[in-house]
């Protein structure tokens, strides 16, 4: 089956960057779209960003916009996360997973398994 697998995270300072990686494998469909998500401890799984291989069509959480960047790479087997500009309040584990989308109506919900996710910390 499919599977998403999470990596690239880790302990920066304030301001500091790091870039998350979501390595897909087993996919058997030509269209897709992938959601970063993330959560902290108390707090609902939100979601960050999302991308779809379709049109290329990106969206950010208002909380992220400017400091994010999603991206994949040219054989479109990995999404990126590019984070600059790190808070203390980016703090979290952060999941990749499938979600629905469509031109018309956009990006939807999740609709992939939850993976381990990847540790962000950032504290002085």
């Amino acid at each position: 089956q499919a599977q998403l697998v999470e990596s690239g995270g880790g302990l920066v300072q304030p301001g500091g960057s790091l870039r998350l990686s979501c390595a897909a494998s087993g996919f058997t469909l030509d269209y897709w779209a992938i959601g970063w998500f993330r959560q902290a401890p108390g707090k609902e799984r939100d979601l960050v960003s999302c991308i779809s291989n379709t049109d290329g069509v990106t969206s950010y959480s208002d909380s992220v916009k400017g400091r994010f960047t999603i991206s994949g790479d040219n054989a479109k087997t990995t999404v990126y996360l590019q984070m600059d500009s790190l808070k203390p309040e980016d703090t979290a584990v952060y999941y990749c997973t499938l979600i629905s989308y469509s031109v018309v109506g956009g990006f939807g919900d999740p609709i992939g398994s939850w993976g381990q996710g990847t540790q962000v910390t950032v504290s002085s």
